[in-house]
């Protein structure tokens, strides 16, 4: 078995914290009570004349890694708070639940600690799930969401409905929540349009050693994120809405984007990235973050009218 000295994910983690400090953030952790732990990167100085922005990510690597690029683009505009969910990077919690209606309560109470009591947020994937649920729990304190590729409309049915790449629970857990080399490998080739080619499988094994721990307890999340879900049961949104998709995203595929929009209604913005897939924050980072700032920025609703550019609005 080929084995490496060098830890390139450790590094890779080094070089976040450092760009993350950089970019006028620092690291906590707060006690919620219960046994829950929260790790959150916030505003080493929170300027009041600034609105909040909370950055919520999805499963896979921890926060870091996902908004790590998207740092430069919204710090100078926004406070910025980035959050590790419960069971990923330094968050953990000895409570039972599971739901994202759960997460979304502890993220709340997070930023309830840091004094935050208004704001807007973007999730992604899993983490968009996470923030619809705090949408719809606490509308009087999420004032924008913007939603990337997360497939909140999802249906347990839909797993063998041909609309997913995932067929079941257990492939659901296998494929991302990855234990080889092979697993790992296929989930890139899932959620990327051009995947990594060069991917030494010990790279691929330090990676799962350093970040795919809490196997059960992140198990127990997808499940309960998917068993029994219907679009029924979804409460809808009030807020401007945006909703970021990659065009070729085959986790959750555009079908899904399209329905989630339907669903929320006129409030509703559906932005499609071209030659992304579901990864679009790691294949685009630059016109995802640019539609996040436009949109948070502009005071007006969301457009209806269709935008034909790298990124299509779509009435």
């Amino acid at each position: 078995m080929s084995s490496c000295c060098f830890s390139f994910t450790a590094s890779r983690n080094r070089c976040y914290r450092n760009s993350f400090s950089s970019a006028g953030l620092k690291s906590t952790t707060t006690d919620l009570g219960d046994g829950t732990l929260m790790h959150c990167w916030v505003p080493k100085s929170h300027n009041q004349s600034k609105p909040s922005l909370l950055l919520i990510h999805g499963f896979g690597a921890n926060a870091m890694w996902q908004w790590n690029h998207f740092l430069p683009s919204l710090t100078p505009r926004f406070n910025v708070y980035v959050p590790d969910l419960l069971f990923f990077g330094d968050s953990f919690t000895t409570s039972p639940e599971r739901s994202e209606s759960f997460q979304a309560r502890c993220l709340m109470g997070l930023m309830e600690a840091h004094g935050v009591s208004k704001m807007s947020a973007a999730g992604i994937s899993y983490g968009g799930f996470v923030l619809y649920s705090m949408a719809a729990q606490f509308p009087e304190r999420i004032e924008k969401v913007v939603l990337c590729c997360a497939g909140v409309c999802f249906e347990e049915k839909d797993v063998d409905g041909g609309i997913s790449k995932l067929k079941s629970v257990d492939e659901a857990v296998s494929l991302l929540i990855p234990q080889n080399p092979q697993k790992m490998k296929e989930l890139v080739r899932l959620t990327f349009v051009k995947p990594i080619k060069l991917m030494p499988s010990c790279f691929l094994n330090d990676f799962i050693r350093v970040m795919c721990s809490n196997r059960i307890q992140r198990k127990e999340l997808l499940e309960a994120l998917i068993k029994g879900r219907k679009l029924s049961d979804l409460p809808k949104i009030s807020q401007p809405t945006l909703i970021i998709w990659g065009e070729q995203d085959q986790l959750f595929p555009l079908e899904l984007a399209h329905r989630l929009k339907s669903h929320v209604g006129e409030n509703a913005e559906l932005v499609v990235i071209k030659n992304a897939g579901h990864a679009v924050n790691v294949e685009k980072p630059k016109e995802m973050a640019k539609n996040i700032n436009s949109f948070l920025i502009n005071p007006t609703a969301p457009s209806k009218q269709e935008n034909q550019s790298n990124g299509s609005k779509v009435d």
